[in-house]
């Protein structure tokens, strides 16, 4: 591999942790109710675990409540099966048409939690950017046995997969800060 190609790649995995990253975060949620919160729930229907998305339509109406309205209304019973044993901690109710949540109030308790989630999630991302920092170093370092790159193309890549790294960990302490804000301050 060149250069640029251990670095392209190291940049491609890095911004893919970056979404990861986002992604798992949509899903804490705040003091409103928010479509994301059950994006992560399967629902055992059709013999397989399916994404909610890709059964029924999620919104939110109202601040406090999510609604889920199944493309198959005789699916319900398995989306709230699904909702009870996830552990979301929601209690949810159905009308036979649709699936309604109701999102309580957040105590300081469960924002501490949540914060404290934050927390972790944010570091499993810096853990996966170390990682991707590492591979490209491996590379960079067998890239230069084998003759395909010089010693000096080989400190580059190190010194390049350094700044990525400060590059997308301030990323994810922006993204993190921005959450707990938000947890917090509902």
């Amino acid at each position: 591999m060149s250069r640029d190609q251990i670095l392209a790649d190291a940049e491609e995995r890095m911004v893919k942790a970056i979404d990861v990253l986002k992604n798992s975060l949509s899903g804490i949620r705040t003091g409103r109710a928010n479509p994301g919160l059950v994006d992560s729930l399967r629902v055992d229907v059709y013999g397989s675990p399916t994404p909610i998305k890709q059964i029924a339509t999620v919104g939110a109406p109202e601040p406090t409540q999510i609604m889920i309205r199944p493309y198959d209304a005789s699916i319900i019973k398995e989306i709230e099966k699904a909702i009870v044993a996830s552990d979301l901690g929601y209690n949810p109710q159905s009308d036979g048409r649709v699936v309604r949540i109701n999102i309580p109030a957040l105590s300081t308790d469960v924002r501490k939690k949540m914060v404290t989630r934050i927390k972790d999630l944010s570091e499993d991302g810096r853990i996966s950017l170390r990682n991707i920092r590492r591979d490209a170093i491996k590379a960079a370092d067998t890239a230069e046995k084998d003759k395909t790159i010089s010693e000096d193309e080989r400190d580059d890549i190190k010194d390049e997969a350094q700044k990525l790294i400060k590059k997308y960990e301030d990323d994810i302490n922006g993204l993190a800060k921005a959450k707990e804000t938000e947890v917090m301050d509902d």
